[in-house]
């Protein structure tokens, strides 16, 4: 078995203890798991590189992943269920996202083992083990992010290899130099500080068009004690890089981790926990069969690239994951399986990730061999206003809708943003909260939706097809053949009427990138679609929650920009937005809004939260809401009314 050791490092109580009914108490158990892969097995030949690896002891590769595990103490107690959490980033979402439980933030000389929030238990309360695998070799420095230990390709001569990075930086407010890579991560060095083919360009759309800065003006540099310090991970130009532009960088770097065993880390994981002996270090040896993969956004595209290189079967021939659900990836994957691939890239304009997309061409080597594994897609507005969620179910040019096939479910969340909303409700997320992302300012308030419960309805839905044969409910999604799919364009007519909505004037959509040369060629435009929205601009496709169903404002999967960090044309990435109503009559007619008032909606608090209720049950009735659930959509509307009207 490709797992050879399991080392723990750290054993403790979750929760204090705490009992989540028939599971009993849970324990984490941390440390690192020891890979050892034939580069010439079949299960691995498509992890670009891997061959290229330097070999051990029976010409196989070594590496290694920091994992937690979450697991019943009573091992007689667990369900049989893995939940894989494919961590963003290097923190956890399984727990957070399911759970509706706080993630930990990490920053350096902070505890690199905070507790473990655990929320309401729902995973614990049914059994779950849950894995939390790190599979991302360049995370930045800091303890207590989940990473992986990659090998390194090299050539026969036993030297680093060299190729061609192209990257976008973009800062919320003016620098004099930035590094070469997204979010803090370790960039890859320049092989050569005075290249001159290396290329900087600056642009003010991710689709328009691009400036080259003259090679004499920017340097592989930083500034250090107010001293220009010559380094390959950092990029400086001498004019400075303006807050909100977008600045693309190709230039020729030096050392290729090999990404794809980050993919290799997660399926062996997984195949470890469902096969694996007591004699292999398996904590459960015996106790699961069933394994489920959760990723968001970055983590989401990582499960759509395994998907579609078929990279699920483990060496001993058997499948690893028996369900995914790819969490708001859009029609994406990404360079995770690539000589200088860069895993944080996320934006479809940068990236040979976006066609195929859709569910039936993804499955394609899965089809051809009959794999069981199931798969639920599911997307937040944001990703169709991005311009590639659309893909998951139409042709490129979105001219027909395409089926998500037999073992595939594609849900659109609708009215909601890429995360589970931001509450309470504000313009800016403080970057403090976490070092590693940018400082957040849009020009309406965040969206406030939380779509957990939606999430929580899929994973056991997932599990009741794969253990009971029990079909899920229909992908639920806009389409052009009822015309709830649609252009951007159209929804401009309604956001125009509705004060201070700023909708975008412009939309940029994905295109298919020639990569045979840097930067890429672009071709066409893909056929980008969103949902159609009712005359309060509330989207009319998908699953719709109760708190959109009855609504306190309008919640959209889009905002822009603050002109504080710049780009105030550009959408904010991942973000939407929540326009609240007006309280009354008077204050919607004094504002010149179209949308009828709270008080002309709703007769009373508990006229509203009644409303809610029938929605939330309805929706359960459908089993795309879990009965145990309608009362949190309940609690959650309240909170909102409770704010709202005072």
């Amino acid at each position: 078995m490709p797992v050879t050791r399991f080392e723990v490092r750290l054993k403790r109580p979750l929760a204090g203890g705490a009992s989540f009914g028939d599971a009993g108490a849970y324990e984490e158990l941390k440390g690192a798991l020891r890979f050892s892969a034939d580069p010439k097995h079949e299960a691995n030949e498509r992890i670009t590189d891997l061959v290229l690896a330097p070999r051990a002891s029976g010409g196989r590769v070594e590496f290694e992943s920091d994992v937690s595990i979450l697991l019943p103490v009573d091992r007689a107690r667990c369900s049989g269920r893995v939940l894989l959490d494919v961590v963003n980033r290097g923190n956890t979402v399984a727990v957070p996202n399911f759970n509706r439980a706080t993630r930990p933030i990490f920053r350096p000389g902070a505890d690199p083992d905070p507790p473990v929030d655990v929320g309401d238990g729902f995973l614990m309360r049914r059994g779950f083990v849950v894995l939390s695998c790190g599979w991302q070799c360049d995370l930045p420095a800091v303890p207590g992010l989940l990473g992986l230990r990659a090998p390194e390709a090299i050539d026969l001569q036993g030297g680093r290899l060299t190729g061609r990075v192209y990257t976008q930086l973009q800062s919320p407010e003016a620098v004099s130099c930035m590094m070469l890579s997204d979010r803090g991560h370790r960039p890859y060095p320049a092989a050569d500080l005075d290249e001159r083919d290396a290329i900087l360009t600056v642009r003010d759309q991710p689709d328009g068009p691009a400036v080259t800065i003259p090679r004499a003006r920017w340097r592989f540099a930083r500034v250090a004690g107010g001293q220009l310090v010559a380094d390959p991970h950092y990029v400086w130009y001498d004019g400075g890089f303006e807050k909100g532009r977008l600045y693309q960088v190709v230039y020729t770097a030096r050392g290729a981790p090999i990404l794809g065993a980050g993919i290799a880390a997660l399926r062996d994981a997984a195949a470890w926990l469902k096969h694996g002996t007591a004699r292999e270090d398996n904590p459960a040896p015996g106790r699961l069969r069933h394994a489920y993969a959760y990723g968001r956004s970055q983590t989401g595209r990582l499960l759509r690239t395994l998907i579609y290189h078929d990279l699920n079967l483990d060496e001993r021939g058997q499948e690893a994951l028996d369900g995914i659900i790819a969490n708001v990836a859009g029609g994406l994957r990404g360079e995770f399986n690539q000589r200088f691939g860069q895993n944080s890239k996320d934006r479809p304009h940068m990236m040979d990730g976006v066609v195929p997309s859709t569910a039936e061409e993804l499955h394609r080597r899965l089809a051809a061999r009959r794999s069981p594994l199931r798969v639920f897609y599911t997307n937040s507005s944001a990703e169709y206003h991005r311009g590639d969620a659309s893909l998951v179910h139409t042709d490129p040019e979105g001219m027909r809708d395409v089926s998500s096939g037999p073992s595939a479910r594609v849900y659109h969340f609708a009215g909601t943003e890429h995360g589970l909303g931001v509450w309470p409700p504000t313009d800016r997320r403080v970057a403090a909260a976490d070092p590693s992302e940018p400082l957040e300012h849009s020009q309406n308030l965040r969206n406030t939706i939380d779509y957990a419960p939606l999430l929580r309805a899929c994973l056991v839905n997932l599990d009741r097809w794969v253990t009971e044969g029990v079909e899920p409910p229909a992908s639920r999604h806009p389409r052009l053949v009822d015309g709830t799919a649609v252009p951007f364009e159209m929804l401009s007519q309604v956001f125009g009427r509705i004060p201070g909505a700023a909708y975008p004037r412009h939309h940029a959509r994905p295109c298919r990138l020639d990569f045979s040369s840097l930067p890429p060629r672009p071709g066409p435009p893909c056929g980008s679609l969103v949902s159609d929205v009712d005359a309060d601009g509330n989207e009319v496709a998908g699953i719709v929650l109760p708190e959109v169903a009855v609504p306190l404002g309008t919640h959209t999967g889009w905002t822009l920009r603050h002109p504080e960090i710049g780009g105030a044309e550009q959408r904010l990435v991942f973000a939407g937005a929540t326009i609240p109503f007006a309280r009354t009559r008077r204050e919607r007619e004094a504002a010149g809004d179209p949308r009828a008032s709270l008080e002309e909606r709703y007769r009373s608090r508990d006229d509203y939260l009644g409303r809610v209720r029938h929605a939330a049950a309805a929706l359960a009735r459908e089993r795309y809401m879990l009965d145990e659930d309608i009362e949190l959509a309940v609690t959650l509307a309240a909170r909102a009314w409770d704010h709202w009207t005072t």
